[in-house]
């Protein structure tokens, strides 16, 4: 965690749509979102034209609720698209950002949790908010972490200070990444 450099967090000029997100990176039909269900599934759906996606079956990491029906499912980036903007992406250009909303480099970097779930974690940061299954915490700190690392973003004071406090009870957790290009 000490490794996520400490900034001040500026939200001017941040707008959703700065993030192009959910698009075919691969060209294989399927947009973000539907990678996302597809890889996230534990009993697999079924895929048809358009990669529309029906049945199967997903945990939401967050609250530890099984759902079967994806549209149920919000995609959730760990990293909120607003937080990384106020920690360094107001700087990047729209490409940087595209991918950085469509990261599937990283295999946490966005989740399929519940729509509930994701509306109470909004765009704050573990300062502000924590899932609500404790034996996701750990995850999502790990999680949280290499997202700003891999994507070269800081942390506020008070972020970096949850961050810490939280790590301590999480001693066997690790941060693994790549950065990003």
């Amino acid at each position: 965690m000490g490794k996520i450099p400490v900034a001040a967090e500026v939200r001017t000029g941040y707008r959703r749509t700065s993030f192009k997100h959910w698009v075919d990176e691969d060209g294989d039909g399927c947009g973000t979102r539907e990678e996302v269900l597809l890889g996230e599934a534990i009993e697999a759906p079924e895929q048809g034209t358009g990669c529309k996606i029906t049945g199967g079956a997903w945990l939401s990491f967050y609250d530890e609720a099984k759902v079967t029906e994806a549209g149920k499912l919000d995609i959730d980036h760990v990293v909120p698209l607003a937080e990384a903007w106020d920690s360094g992406a107001s700087a990047w250009s729209a490409e940087r950002r595209q991918r950085y909303a469509n990261d599937l480099g990283l295999e946490r970097a966005l989740v399929a949790v519940t729509a509930k779930t994701n509306r109470s974690k909004g765009d704050k940061d573990p300062a502000e908010w924590m899932p609500p299954a404790a034996s996701a915490r750990c995850s999502y700190l790990s999680d949280w972490a290499a997202v700003k690392l891999r994507w070269g973003l800081s942390a506020d004071t008070e972020e970096a200070a949850a961050l810490t406090r939280y790590a301590a009870e999480c001693p066997t957790a690790t941060v693994s990444y790549e950065p990003a290009d």
